[in-house]
């Protein structure tokens, strides 16, 4: 369940993402993040909503970390440095050089579901894509991604708000 102080960090994340865009709908995300730094240093925000972002930023912090620290190639035939960090699911890393041999088990087993997660989505993203460019070329007069989703495939307002936003 989504806290009130949640829904009101959403909403500010949500307006200021409205006043950076460009009238052609674009945004550009160094600007969008120094906005939002910028709404979150105001002061305005009760103690509830800081802890809120506070925890959303120490999960990016730790995330970040994790990326960072991500096996890749470190030379011919390894992935190995003591300081990486396999991910094993559920929340649980370890370092490279305490891994176990079921470690590498658990870890390859998620990087596989993860891996046909990502390919799922992207199929998804490519389906969906390839329609509304055949669309775009078989319909004259429609420029907006949004007008050739109302006319040629019938999306409606009422769509709208069923993106979980709030």
């Amino acid at each position: 369940m989504t806290s009130e102080s949640e829904l009101r960090l959403r909403h500010m994340v949500e307006q200021t993402s409205r006043t950076v865009s460009d009238p052609e709908g674009r945004i550009n995300k160094r600007n969008f993040v120094d906005a939002v730094r910028s709404e979150l240093g105001d002061g305005d925000l009760d103690p509830a909503t800081q802890a809120i972002a506070l925890d959303k930023l120490a999960e990016k912090l730790v995330t970040d970390y994790g990326d960072r620290h991500n096996p890749r190639p470190r030379g011919p035939g390894t992935l190995f440095h003591p300081d990486d960090i396999l991910k094993l699911g559920n929340g649980i890393w370890v370092r490279m050089a305490r891994a176990k041999d079921f470690d590498l088990v658990a870890w390859r087993r998620l990087s596989r579901k993860n891996r046909t997660h990502v390919d799922e989505a992207d199929n998804k993203i490519h389906d969906y894509s390839d329609e509304r460019l055949d669309a775009f070329r078989t319909t004259t007069g429609i420029v907006d991604l949004i007008d050739l989703e109302r006319f040629v495939f019938g999306w409606t307002e009422e769509e709208a708000g069923q993106t979980g936003l709030f």
